[in-house]
């Protein structure tokens, strides 16, 4: 079978999609105009973008190749975690590493998320609610305090900020005009959002890999039963996304600045426990999605493994792969200025301490060619049309503004 699962998508829209993609590439929704949605989820590399900690406001191109600038707008902190790969993206229920947005009672809107009781009204799926945050990211798509409007009205009150970028797309003739077909006359941050989460929900669909049309060679075959029986990995990663999305602590070794609770000075990152406040959370993050794994590395919330044959064996052994990670291994694009700090936490003898202590897996052996196995197994999981997305990158943004 090479479809979805019924009932696993909304049906597709496909005009609003349209204004989504437009939207997804245009650098009109960062607060200094410079960076898009494509350009740290990029068709060029398989809607991610290819390193372990990307450079997002204050750098220069796409994937491997965007470097950081220097000068008054320069890159202050790297991006905290690992970019994630949008494929099947509209069937989650829970967005980010840490599980910070998905749906709850809390406060009166139906969704847990950053914006708390001050999330906008309109926003029709958890997809589109998760598409207005990285606008609202200092370090992702809103720029320094006093660089841009955009910025200082987050240091305000998070949706201070989606007015002024609603506003910037509502003056534009061709959004104005493409939004009036499909039945939005007055463009609120809630339309944006729709719009979005419309184009990436639609437009990375994948599963048309060999694993689905039933195709897998005899190493892929070994390996699938491996998955599924000795290794155990489907435990965590199960059902059609190959993710039980819930909270697990693997022992990945940590690095660069981390995310963690708003008091604590320490750049570490202790996944769950950041949005849970629960410490029988802490270094659990969301199981990841297994496909396209294969062309979507680095591997890990911080993007810790290049290889596939890495993860798969720190999975088997979290506590040796803790002891025999180096640095080198972490693909971090050369930011001269930040270099210093990028393992301070790694060299933290009392955090390593306690990562080591936080893990939910047993130590197992497989035979190198059971490893290798699994890796061809992950292989199979590629998608063949649609890793490549539907509409693919647009040529201009009616914002006249440069596509990545």
């Amino acid at each position: 079978m090479s479809d979805a699962p019924a009932g696993m998508f909304d049906p597709i829209d496909e005009d609003l999609a349209a204004i989504g993609q437009l939207l997804f590439y245009d650098p009109i929704l960062s607060g200094n105009r410079n960076i898009s949605c494509g350009t740290c989820h990029n068709h060029d590399t398989f809607s991610a973008d290819g390193v372990s900690l990307g450079i997002g406001e204050g750098g220069v191109g796409v994937g491997p190749k965007r470097v950081a600038q220097d000068g008054p707008n320069q890159i202050k902190k790297r991006i905290p975690r690992n970019a994630q790969a949008l494929f099947n993206v509209g069937a989650l229920e829970v967005f980010f590493h840490d599980g910070r947005l998905g749906a709850s009672p809390d406060y009166g809107n139906g969704v847990n998320s950053p914006a708390e009781e001050f999330l906008p009204d309109g926003l029709e799926t958890l997809l589109a609610t998760q598409a207005l945050f990285p606008m609202t990211s200092q370090f992702e798509m809103a720029g320094n305090p006093k660089e841009n409007e955009v910025a200082g009205a987050i240091h305000d009150r998070i949706d201070m900020a989606w007015p002024i970028l609603a506003k910037r797309v509502r003056i534009i003739d061709e959004y104005r005009e493409m939004f009036a077909e499909v039945g939005v006359e007055e463009i609120s941050i809630a339309d944006i959002g729709n719009a979005l989460g419309a184009f990436m929900d639609a437009e990375w669909r994948s599963f048309d890999s060999a694993y689905d049309v039933g195709s897998m060679d005899a190493a892929q075959m070994r390996g699938h039963d491996l998955f599924f029986g000795d290794a155990g990995c489907a435990d965590c990663h199960s059902g059609p996304l190959f993710t039980d999305q819930d909270f697990h602590a693997i022992g990945l070794p940590p690095f660069g600045p981390g995310r963690t609770r708003r008091f604590d000075p320490m750049p570490r990152d202790v996944g769950r426990m950041a949005e849970s406040d629960a410490l029988e959370d802490a270094y659990r993050f969301r199981t990841p999605s297994l496909r396209n794994v294969a062309v979507t590395g680095p591997y890990g919330h911080n993007g810790a493994y290049a290889t596939l044959e890495g993860i798969i064996r720190h999975h088997l052994d979290p506590l040796t792969g803790l002891d025999e990670w180096r640095p080198e291994m972490a693909q971090l694009p050369s930011v001269p200025w930040l270099q210093q700090a990028d393992f301070i936490i790694h060299e933290d003898s009392r955090e390593m301490a306690r990562v080591r202590a936080s893990l939910d897996l047993e130590p197992q052996h497989l035979s190198d060619d059971e490893i290798m196995d699994l890796v061809a197994f992950m292989g199979a999981l590629t998608g063949k049309k649609s890793i490549y997305g539907r509409l693919g990158k647009p040529k201009s943004a009616p914002s006249g503004l440069r596509v990545d």
